[in-house]
């Protein structure tokens, strides 16, 4: 008898279900390590928009607050743009081009979120 290739449609059966599905399962939000600690970001509510003024004083002082890290901050530390780990094609070892991604908005916001 011949092994039974998936078709489209079929629903393949997931190694992970059962624990998911009796409470047993564990997502990355559920471990726990000695020093752990969460990041959040401020995303924009604007699709486009000019940043005004930004004033961290008060989130900087909220309790459980490591660091608040603003444009101003990332500049005064000398932090670049975010690159691509690949910089260029594997098979034929042409450099790829692509357009610097700044790791904060500083003067304008042009997404919602």
């Amino acid at each position: 008898m011949s092994e039974r290739r998936a078709n489209i449609g079929d629903r393949p059966k997931r190694r992970e279900d059962l624990r998911f599905l009796t409470g047993r399962g564990a997502y990355l939000d559920d471990l726990r390590f000695d020093g752990l600690v969460h990041a959040v970001i401020l995303r924009s509510p604007h699709a486009h928009a000019r940043i005004a003024a930004l004033d961290a004083a008060r989130a900087r002082l909220a309790a459980g607050v490591l660091a608040v890290l603003t444009e101003a901050d990332r500049r005064a530390d000398g932090l670049g743009p975010l690159l691509p780990t690949a910089v260029a094609n594997t098979q034929t070892g042409e450099p790829f081009a692509f357009a610097p991604q700044p790791v904060l908005a500083s003067d304008k916001v042009r997404y919602v979120g």
